[in-house]
């Protein structure tokens, strides 16, 4: 707009005020008028992206009822004996609901060799003045330690215990007061799997099971110190294993051994269905549903906005069409859905309900939404039309922002063409000021001469 000018000053009429009652009727019905268009755009948008929110909800809770993983789904519990935890077990979809009675009959260990009376006096013996190597093997697993020389039996217990591929092997060294005694222990379990340690040196004869020269070493392995199988009794049959972990001797199931049994003690695993996971995302499922319908039944309703909105009514109808949809040999009602008072999706009927359904034909609601061409799969492929890129939720947020810009165009060419008419304005009123001030002082000059004059009220002599 232009600058507010003095215009008035010459002939003392307020044109100022003339000119700016001109401009603002000319302002105000247009400017009404662009202020209502852009509040019911900026309110339809704003509806427009609530509803394609709640509609992709509605659409990832549909996706989680899709997922056919969930339906095979096991739940194991495990009842341990009163002496204590012997087993821990998990299940996957494969297991098959059951009770089964474990008794852990003794753990797999690993072997423990140990050197024979009076081999070493104490830890600080040196072993040998020439230097060799020991190489220590259990099952598949080996490794090498170069020894130097004269290394200590304590020097040689630390190189054992600190070396980088190291399987699993320990040097102890146990000091009875009289000799010291060497005792080396391996991780690795599993009958036949006993460690053997051989060496390059023979002065090292007393530290291996298998001497330089072949034979027997100076460590041995006691009967009850060889590595062992686990062996589990299930149901009374017998289960070995190399190591504490149990696969598949359940179909489906790992059992770990966390300890032996006391006095024939057994724990209790039971295998059951779990439904829980498609429970929680059917609680899901019609919570987003049901923020669908709460919104279009808000935005339809008598008097608002979107009363008869064509995309309103197009989403409703297609959200209780869903109601009857049917997948195998179940329907939504005959799932236990039904239709509250509020028009609200709900987890019962007249006839029935959804957890009595879970509960007696749950394999049902895998056909109903996970099936081929399921109702999860049908109501992701409707969302999507509204929802997806090039939707018809996304053409008409483009249509409004695309309409809202116009509107921000027509407010500037507004301002344009009222800066315009003011000028206008000001240029007439300008030149009608200049003449009436000119006429105003002319007649002033015209009253002081006349007021000079005999008989004008000026001097009467």
């Amino acid at each position: 707009m232009a600058s507010i000018s003095s215009l008035g000053a010459q002939s003392g009429l307020d044109l100022e005020g003339i000119v700016q009652a001109t401009v603002d009727a000319e302002r105000t019905p247009k400017v009404n008028r662009l202020n209502r268009q852009e509040s019911n755009l900026s309110v339809e948008l704003s509806f427009i992206g609530e509803l394609k929110s709640v509609m992709s909800d509605f659409k990832d809770a549909a996706a989680k009822l899709a997922d056919v993983d969930q339906y095979s789904q096991n739940k194991t519990t495990v009842t341990q004996p009163e002496s204590g935890d012997i087993i821990s077990v998990s299940s996957d979809g494969d297991a098959a609901p059951g009770s089964f009675d474990v008794e852990v009959v003794n753990m797999a260990k690993g072997s423990r060799a140990t050197s024979t009376i009076g081999a070493f006096t104490d830890a600080d013996q040196v072993v040998s003045t020439q230097a060799g190597s020991l190489t220590f093997t259990a099952g598949e697993n080996s490794f090498t330690v170069d020894v130097a020389a004269d290394a200590t039996l304590d020097d040689i217990r630390q190189q054992v215990n600190d070396a980088e591929d190291n399987f699993g092997v320990t040097f102890n060294i146990i000091n009875t007061g009289s000799e010291a005694r060497l005792v080396a222990t391996s991780s690795e379990t599993g009958a036949g799997n006993d460690i053997e340690i051989t060496n390059t040196n023979a002065d090292f004869d007393a530290l291996s099971t298998v001497a330089n020269g072949g034979g027997a070493g100076g460590m041995t392995i006691a009967a009850d110190d060889q590595a062992t199988d686990a062996l589990i009794r299930v149901d009374g049959i017998d289960a070995t294993s190399a190591d504490n972990t149990f696969e598949d001797v359940i179909q489906g199931s790992t059992i770990t051994v966390e300890g032996e049994s006391q006095n024939g003690e057994t724990a209790t695993m039971r295998i059951a269905e779990d439904n829980s996971a498609v429970r929680k995302n059917i609680d899901g499922f019609v919570k987003a549903y049901n923020g669908v319908i709460g919104l279009l039944d808000q935005a339809g309703a008598e008097g608002a906005q979107f009363q008869g909105d064509a995309t309103v009514r197009s989403i409703e109808n297609q959200m209780r069409r869903f109601l009857s949809a049917e997948s195998g040999d179940l329907s939504m009602f005959n799932a236990g859905f039904g239709i509250g008072e509020d028009g609200k999706l709900q987890q019962e009927n007249t006839l029935t309900s959804v957890s009595e359904v879970a509960t007696e034909r749950f394999g049902d609601f895998e056909k109903l939404f996970a099936g081929e061409n399921g109702l999860a799969t049908r109501i992701e492929d409707y969302v999507d039309t509204y929802t997806s890129f090039g939707g018809s939720l996304q053409s008409r947020t483009d249509s409004l922002n695309n309409r809202l810009d116009r509107v921000d165009d027509q407010r500037e060419q507004l301002n344009q063409r009222l800066e315009q008419l003011e000028n206008r304005l000001r240029q007439k009123y300008s030149g009608l000021d200049s003449l009436l001030g000119q006429l105003q002082s002319t007649s002033n000059r015209l009253d002081q001469q006349l007021s000079g004059l005999p008989g004008f009220g000026g001097n009467k002599e």
